[in-house]
């Protein structure tokens, strides 16, 4: 081979590395191929369930003092068995008591010295709204020095916020179809849904009473809230 084609075939060879390498015979800047995003409709609905409280829930509480530990821990336990044993005779159930808290602490003078101690033992106790003021009565009767509560709930909360977000979804689409009409789009498929909700509110005081202390259930409004999203068609 002559040295002139030798040159040639050089420079066809490093020609072509140079059009690989700043790519000659592209045919253009590339394409992006996310898809675009559709337009929708946003909003967020709210339904609602007003009931009554059928549960009450109470916290018991027994103190009791001693000059040591072990009289005032022993008193305690005796007092808070009589308080559980009136709260099964007027219908509270076994697994409708809890043990809420156990506690065993000095009592000191002003100069620091150990004078004697004291005991507590408080329960938890659910009962039905129309016995609570009987509930309440016998386990004061019984001893108990401390008594807190009521806290008011539904047997069936879940049930009721299911309803509860059936009616926030319904509320939701029809606010949808409010927008979409005075946007002259239609309304398409949901795209979204996503929950929020709150804790159950107080309304009102009913009238209801019991023939004991007094224990109203009132009413509660069960709240649940939806943020949905509306393709438009």
């Amino acid at each position: 081979m002559s040295r002139l084609a030798a040159r040639v075939l050089v420079a066809g060879v490093v020609a072509a590395a140079i059009g690989v390498l700043v790519g000659v015979g592209d045919t253009g800047p590339a394409r992006s191929s996310a898809p675009q995003q559709a337009g929708g409709i946003t909003v967020t609905g709210q339904g609602a369930v007003t009931t009554t409280p059928d549960r009450a829930v109470f916290s018991f509480g027994v103190t009791t003092q001693a000059a040591t530990a072990t009289v005032a821990l022993q008193r305690n336990g005796e007092a808070m068995q009589k308080v559980i044993a009136a709260l099964k005779a007027h219908g509270v159930a076994d697994a409708n008591i809890q043990t809420q808290v156990v506690s065993l602490s000095p009592r000191t003078s002003d100069k620091g010295e150990i004078v004697g101690y004291t005991a507590s033992n408080a329960v938890f106790a659910q009962a039905t709204v129309e016995r609570a003021g009987e509930v309440i009565d016998a386990a004061v009767a019984a001893g108990a020095t401390d008594v807190s509560g009521p806290s008011l709930t539904r047997t069936d909360q879940d049930v009721l916020y299911r309803q509860a977000l059936k009616a926030a979804v319904a509320d939701a689409r029809a606010k949808a179809q409010v927008l979409a009409g005075a946007a002259g789009v239609g309304l398409g498929a949901v795209t979204s849904i996503v929950e929020g909700s709150s804790a159950p509110v107080p309304v009102s005081l009913g009238r209801t009473e019991a023939p004991a202390t007094p224990v109203q259930p009132g009413t509660e409004r069960i709240e649940a809230t939806v943020t949905v999203t509306f393709a438009v068609a």
